[in-house]
C-alpha cells in the first residue's frame, strides 16, 4: 500500500497519514496497544506503537539485540530502569535505548499511563503482535512460549532488576 517497489531488491517508502482511530489494536489483556505504523509502511525502517499501561504495568528487564527503541510519553507517570538507575519521565519527555541496553520501565502512578514506542528498524510489531497474542491466551500466558517468542525477535531477559519483575 505504501511501498514502492520499483527497483528490484529496494523498497521506498512513501507518505502516510495515519488518522486518529486507525491503526491495529492488539489484544491486551490489561492496557492497550496499538500499531501505528508498521515496516510494510515505511520501507522497513520504523515500527510506532502506541501503548496505555495500567499502574504498576511494564515489562522485564531486557535487551533488543534487532532495534534502538525511542518512547514519547504523553501522559502518566512512567519510571524507566537503564544505567542501574530509575528515572521518572514526565509527559513531554523523550527516552531513547539503542539495541544492546539493559532497560525496563513501569508505571509508577495511580492512572493509566501512555507512551509512544518508536522502533528502527521496523520488525518489532510483529514480535509485540506475538506476544499480545500469548499474554491474551485462554487460561493465561504460558511463560516459556513468552520466552521464546522474544527470542525469536532478537530479545533477551536479562538479570532481576528491582521493582522490574
Amino acid at each position: 500500500m505504501a511501498i514502492d517497489e520499483r527497483s528490484a531488491g529496494t523498497r521506498r517508502a512513501t507518505p502516510i497519514i495515519v488518522p486518529v482511530g486507525a491503526g491495529t489494536d492488539l489484544p491486551f489483556p490489561t492496557g492497550s496497544a496499538t500499531v501505528m505504523l508498521k515496516g510494510e509502511q515505511t520501507g522497513g525502517t520504523l515500527t510506532v506503537i502506541r501503548t496505555t499501561e495500567e499502574p504498576g504495568d511494564g515489562p522485564p528487564a531486557h535487551v533488543h539485540a534487532n532495534e534502538d527503541e525511542l518512547f514519547l510519553v504523553i501522559e502518566g507517570r512512567i519510571s524507566y530502569w537503564a544505567d542501574g538507575r530509575w528515572t521518572e519521565v514526565a509527559p513531554g519527555g523523550i527516552v531513547y535505548f539503542p539495541r544492546g541496553s539493559v532497560h525496563c520501565y513501569r508505571n509508577v502512578g495511580t492512572t493509566p499511563s501512555r507512551h509512544w514506542i518508536l522502533t528502527t528498524p521496523s520488525g518489532f510489531e510483529h514480535f509485540f503482535a506475538s506476544y499480545a497474542n500469548e499474554l491474551a491466551r485462554s487460561g493465561g500466558p504460558d511463560l516459556r512460549r513468552i520466552v521464546a517468542i522474544s527470542r525469536d525477535y532478537g530479545i533477551t531477559y536479562v538479570e532481576q532488576v528491582p521493582g522490574c519483575e
